[in-house]
């Protein structure tokens, strides 16, 4: 609600200016080691897309807007002030003078026109590209009718204007997720293909080393254009390496932070041993763990199927195989966002009638198919209880245990994963607004190739609302926002794309030399930490 009241009032104002944010107390030096248990597969911000890289990402680059270091509270950053129009449809940018890529460069409002056509051509295949649709001249650029997106205009070296088809009250967010960047167009020509490998930004850090398979180090940026930041002068990504191992590690002083968390077998006795007290971080998150379900592939492009698993499912019970560490869910979005129904009951866990719908379906007898799922744990245990629970009602499934990268490639392929268990990179809140459970995900937007629309689920009369609901920024109709979304996921679960399983509560695990607040470390847009801003306790 906070946010969303936010991007309203700043819709009102006509120029608004503040200086980017500043570092918070502590040390200065140090490095610090990072581990995880998958390779990063790419550092493109147009590209890079989960858990691993999410946070790396935005330290290696910068975006005209941010968010205040552990809250949900937009903020500029690399613009020095912007100005929107009373009609909500113009956004002007001023960039600040001076800020440089790592290559010694400075940026230029050309650059950020760059990296937003870079982002939204259909030749990057980026699964962000959806977040710009309101942008004028979006839909011709994308079909190949213009060769730039006329909604995006340099005014002068340090000025850019954008220019919308509509009132969107989350074009701010767009502007501070990954995808919307700022890249230099010639790294990208030179590196090609390879520039997720090769990348040059002006982020906080830089990339200094990357030994595939191995680790990834970042160092320092002397040139960062923000005072005191970023406060490490190194960080070690240490990948290839299972949670428990990493564990041990960060037990012997050899690591600073376990980036898949604690390992869910050892949780109750890390979490009630005193000598963790100090190290272990809760909070809440914008997340939902589901299962999708192809809606292109047979059989699941009958209704009835897809409410039969739903019914089949006991979320309950895996919950307990999580240590309770989250809420059963019933639709897509969860308790703590704006337009989340507490009044709806979605399908209660019945296998008769999950028997009677199959058979409504024709396929009394069941039939089989495929979950795709991460393999690191619990994942590969949740996905066993769903293939129980699914035999019960005559689903064979086969369970197809994959690394990360492998489950969302073959999500992003039409006709490929028949069902996927979102565990591991279920999907958590780019932004804090409703709308983002929505486009990227259940959108048809979403439904492209590269795209995280799982389910590959298309409902236009649903996309239609969606913009609507996206056009009321006035803060009076923030109720009534918020109402609309919350009768587009309740239709959407009429459909039933999805099955959601739970609502998970967010721990992370640090070494006691690693300083900084705890909201760094639970930060709800900085997924799973804010390196900018974490230090060493000297």
């Amino acid at each position: 609600m906070k946010l969303r009241a936010l991007t309203a009032a700043v819709l009102s104002a006509f120029a608004i200016a503040a200086s980017p944010t500043f570092a918070q107390e502590g040390p200065q030096g140090g490095s610090i080691v990072v581990t995880y248990k998958d390779d990063i597969v790419t550092l493109d911000p147009a590209i890079g897309y989960d858990w691993v890289n999410w946070s790396i990402i935005k330290s290696l680059f910068i975006r005209l807007m941010d968010y205040k270091p552990g809250t949900a509270e937009l903020t500029p950053s690399l613009a020095e002030s912007y100005e929107i129009s009373p009609d909500g449809l113009n956004y002007t940018f001023k960039l600040h003078k001076g800020v440089k890529f790592h290559n010694g460069r400075e940026i230029g409002s050309q650059d950020v026109k760059y990296s937003i056509e870079r982002t939204t051509n259909p030749k990057t295949e980026s699964p962000g590209a959806g977040f710009f649709d309101s942008i004028s001249g979006m839909e011709a650029y994308k079909s190949g009718k213009a060769k730039e997106v006329k909604g995006v205009v340099v005014l002068d070296p340090l000025t850019v204007k954008f220019t919308l088809t509509r009132p969107d009250a989350t074009f701010l967010h767009a502007m501070a997720i990954n995808f919307a960047s700022v890249v230099p167009k010639e790294a990208v020509d030179k590196a090609g293909k390879d520039f997720g490998k090769k990348v040059v930004g002006s982020g906080a850090f830089m990339l200094a080393e990357w030994k595939l398979g191995q680790q990834l180090v970042l160092k320092r940026n002397p040139d960062y254009f923000i005072k005191g930041l970023p406060k490490l002068d190194q960080i070690t990504f240490q990948v290839g390496l299972e949670p428990m191992t990493a564990l041990l590690k960060l037990e012997k002083g050899e690591a600073d932070f376990a980036g898949d968390g604690i390992p869910p077998a050892k949780f109750l006795q890390i979490r009630n041993d005193p000598k963790y007290k100090s190290m272990i971080i809760e909070g809440g998150q914008l997340q939902t763990g589901y299962v999708t379900m192809n809606v292109q592939m047979k059989p699941f492009d009958k209704l009835e199927v897809r409410q039969a698993i739903n019914m089949a499912i006991d979320k309950a019970r895996i919950v307990k195989i999580i240590n309770n560490r989250a809420l059963v869910a019933n639709q897509p979005l969860p308790p703590t966002m704006p337009g989340y129904d507490k009044d709806y009951k979605g399908y209660a866990y019945d296998i008769v009638k999950a028997k009677e719908l199959l058979k409504q379906a024709g396929l009394e007898k069941g039939f089989a198919t495929q979950l795709y799922v991460y393999n690191v744990d619990p994942n590969p245990r949740i996905a066993q209880a769903i293939q129980e629970d699914l035999s019960k009602i005559g689903i064979k499934v086969a369970l197809k245990n994959l690394a990360q990268a492998n489950v969302i490639a073959a999500g992003g392929k039409p006709m490929t994963a028949p069902m996927i268990w979102s565990g591991g990179m279920a999907w958590i809140a780019d932004f804090p607004d409703p709308s983002n459970f929505y486009g990227p995900i259940l959108g048809c937007a979403g439904a492209t190739a590269g795209g995280w629309n799982w389910s590959w689920y298309c409902n236009k009369d649903l996309d239609k609302r969606a913009q609507a609901a996206d056009a009321m920024s006035s803060p009076a109709k923030a109720a009534e926002r918020a109402q609309l979304w919350k009768g587009i996921f309740t239709d959407i679960m009429k459909d039933a794309p999805w099955a959601p399983i739970f609502n998970e509560q967010r721990f992370s695990i640090r070494s006691k030399r690693l300083g900084g607040s705890d909201a760094l470390f639970v930060d709800p847009v900085r997924i799973p930490i804010n390196y900018d801003h974490v230090y060493i306790n000297k």
